[in-house]
């Protein structure tokens, strides 16, 4: 895709589901640092792996990853994340389902803008991809930020397209409020006091526990995981400018999702987390919560953190399928 003019571009992605590109055509190809037995040693050994487009309503270029047949599976990837991330995700739940990753604006594959920097927009996104391929009923699934999408997209359209949900690790609320208890901080996994200080944070400036939770930071960067080392190693290949993608993060931290949870999820849904996640009260708060919730929390050893999906997605892939059945 990178060979098109704009103009060209445009033109192919209003022309609906019929354009298709490889993922190689797209991004090049890719050889994986680690053999795993089962799994591709490079990109190009991915049959029928596709990365597609579709321009939203406000003309921003968005970019999916499609690859399998049979039933749905939408994934909505975490912050700054994308298609890359979740390559293993993609190849083992092809083998029964069509599975699809939305790389959200100034994420993975898709266009870089200043436009709609709210979860929001986000959620919009998401109602006119699944316009855009003609989903009318769906699993959604989504990790750290992708499911506050989800939460935003039940908010505005409801739930008649999702069969079921699954949230991986995200907080109910990532900004702690001054008058909440200890006991609703925790429940609603707030790990901040200061959004603003939160966002230089994460671009490395110094802070503390107390003004931000960093552990989340130190897990990511503990990526002994083959699987990971594979997926993040075709991210950095794929590439994402922080400069962009820190602009959605002072909306992500302000929203607060209990109403949602409390009142509007009427389906299935199957939260993820683990004991090497700060999340893991409010996550369990979630599925206690819902209508019907079903909590799976991982061990240490079972790679139980924030990043659960990279590090071991062979277990996170059964623990999906037995959901779904």
């Amino acid at each position: 895709m990178k060979h098109l003019t704009a103009t060209v571009l445009l033109a192919l992605a209003l022309c609906g589901p019929a354009f298709a590109e490889t993922a190689v055509d797209v991004i090049g190809d890719y050889t994986f640092p680690n053999t795993i037995e089962g799994m591709p040693a490079k990109l190009s050994d991915i049959d029928g792996l596709e990365i597609n487009s579709f321009t939203t309503n406000d003309g921003v270029r968005l970019n999916y990853w499609e690859v399998g047949s049979g039933d749905p599976i939408v994934f909505v990837p975490a912050w700054g994340a994308g298609g890359a991330e979740l390559i293993n995700e993609l190849v083992l739940l092809s083998k029964t389902n069509h599975v699809y990753v939305l790389d959200a604006r100034n994420q993975g594959t898709s266009e870089q803008t200043l436009k709609g920097q709210r979860i929001a927009r986000q959620s919009m996104d998401l109602n006119e991809f699944l316009d855009h391929v003609e989903i009318e009923k769906t699993v959604l699934a989504g990790w750290s930020m992708g499911v506050s999408v989800i939460w935003g997209y039940v908010d505005l359209f409801g739930t008649d397209r999702i069969s079921k949900a699954v949230f991986v690790d995200e907080p109910v609320s990532i900004y702690t409020h001054a008058d909440w208890s200890e006991e609703e901080r925790l429940n609603a996994g707030g790990m901040t006091t200061s959004p603003e200080r939160m966002i230089e944070a994460y671009k490395g400036a110094p802070t503390n526990q107390q003004i931000v939770d960093m552990k989340v930071v130190h897990r990511s960067q503990m990526l002994d995981s083959p699987y990971a080392q594979n997926a993040m190693g075709l991210a950095a290949q794929v590439g994402t400018d922080p400069e962009f993608t820190m602009l959605v993060l002072f909306d992500h931290a302000m929203n607060d999702w209990r109403d949602v949870i409390q009142h509007k999820l009427d389906i299935p849904v199957a939260v993820f987390s683990g004991e090497e996640s700060n999340n893991l009260p409010s996550q369990e708060w979630i599925a206690k919560t819902a209508q019907d919730g079903q909590m799976f929390s991982y061990s240490s050893e079972e790679e139980g953190d924030h990043f659960l999906m990279l590090k071991n997605p062979l277990k996170f892939v059964a623990d999906l399928r037995a959901f779904i059945d």
